[in-house]
């Protein structure tokens, strides 16, 4: 058994989970509680951020990815809308039982708040609201919050403890500031698109991956912000460049051109540099995805699947350098073996010769996943339009808890009688 006792920072009682026990304490009372983990009630398990509230003013992908995360590990996400029309994502398309597939998938388990920013009664409900908060995380305009009175600095003179994440397409200063940036204009401008695609053309990743980093960079920094201020006390800005968190991932690429050399040439389905390692036809009319990463492999994957040993030290084929520079020679060399098999059956060579390789699937296919299915990745989470199949999050157990997708305005109601908000009923009816 072990236990920690934590230094009390505010009135407030929190609960810090450790390893072998907890401790609770409040401005008066620190008193260290010890457990061992037959102690804990599995039955009804807690997760990290529960206590947490997040105020989100968020559209479209990157804030609304890092809030869902948020509240996949506990954290009350107040997600606040535009009346009627609420996100703008919301209206992307009508592939879920008529609500859109991109809202639907980042959405789930917050509260929606409608309010018209621009009118000073929304306003004042809004500000007394992020006094409460434990985080404020935003993806506006640029300029937006400032004309709003929600930068860090005007806050924190009355929450000190409120931490904020703005995220933007360039950050906050620099030439580019004031820059529009959606998803594929920072790839553009990151690189990504000059090293994926064909040789004759560049092509864009098919997910919105610039957001996805974005979102995925403020949720982490929001997480160490949270633990810093379990220290300190103290809450902080945190300013998400939607470019610099793409650059960060080109980090193979970018340090390929180190000194000026030449970049990636762009390979299609295939990789860049390794070979060979990418798609490859069968004689069915399918395709498998295959990856060679050592020479044992090589000589195993000549050997046993090409049934071709002597490809193997052919003299263009060696080294995986020689293979790379003569991709399309071996390229054909291999259409040649797989031409005369399914892609079931090369992927059964494949695995029996302990080759990597991989289906290539559709996304009708991965609705049906095998391996998802055995391991019960899916659940059920509720929307305006009915129950639809949910992904559970990555490294959760099957007991997550999903709350709905919320409609626009939907928690209007029991989040003004919260606050205290006298005739609710009347701010309702004006929207």
């Amino acid at each position: 058994m072990k236990s920690i006792i934590f230094r009390p920072l505010t009135a407030r009682c929190f609960t810090f989970q450790h390893h072998y026990g907890y401790t609770r304490y409040s401005r008066h009372i620190c008193r260290t509680i010890t457990t061992t983990t037959k102690d804990i009630d599995s039955s009804n398990p807690t997760r990290p951020l529960e206590g947490i509230t997040v105020v989100s003013l968020e559209q479209a992908v990157a804030a609304p990815f890092c809030t869902r995360h948020l509240a996949d590990q506990g954290a009350r996400v107040i997600k606040v809308e535009r009346p009627v029309v609420g996100d703008f994502a919301r209206g992307y398309d009508t592939r879920v039982n008529g609500l859109a597939s991109h809202f639907v998938w980042i959405n789930r388990s917050k509260e929606s708040l409608a309010l018209d920013l621009k009118n000073p009664g929304d306003h004042q409900v809004l500000m007394r609201l992020i006094s409460r908060a434990d985080v404020l995380v935003q993806n506006l305009a640029p300029g937006a919050t400032a004309r709003l009175g929600l930068s860090h600095e005007a806050l924190k003179e009355k929450n000190p403890r409120l931490i904020v994440c703005n995220i933007s397409g360039y950050g906050e200063d620099g030439p580019y500031r004031d820059k529009k940036a959606y998803d594929l204009l920072i790839q553009s401008e990151a690189g990504m698109l000059s090293v994926t695609g064909s040789k004759d053309e560049p092509a864009k990743v098919g997910i919105s991956i610039a957001d996805i980093s974005a979102g995925t960079y403020a949720y982490s920094n929001i997480l160490a912000a949270l633990m810093q201020r379990a220290k300190d006390g103290i809450g902080r800005k945190i300013d998400i460049s939607m470019l610099e968190c793409m650059v960060e991932w080109m980090g193979f690429p970018l340090y390929y051109t180190y000194g000026n050399a030449p970049g990636p040439a762009r390979a299609g389905a295939s990789h860049a540099a390794i070979y060979p390692y990418g798609l490859f036809s069968t004689g069915d009319s399918r395709q498998v995805m295959l990856g060679i990463q050592n020479e044992r492999e090589w000589a195993n994957f000549c050997e046993k699947v090409l049934r071709k040993p002597e490809v193997a030290t052919d003299p263009r084929f060696v080294n995986n350098s020689l293979r790379t520079q003569n991709r399309e020679a071996l390229r054909d060399i291999i259409h040649e073996s797989f031409s005369t098999l399914t892609a079931d059956e090369a992927i059964g060579l494949l695995e029996k010769s302990k080759i990597a390789n991989a289906n290539v699937n559709s996304m009708n296919d991965v609705w049906e996943h095998p391996q998802l299915k055995a391991r019960e990745r899916w659940t059920e989470v509720s929307t305006p339009h009915g129950v639809v199949p949910a992904l559970l999050p990555p490294g959760s157990s099957g007991a997550q808890e999903m709350k709905p997708v919320p409609d626009v305005g939907e928690h209007n109601k029991s989040i003004l009688e919260e606050l205290g908000i006298e005739k609710a009923d009347r701010i309702l009816q004006d929207q």
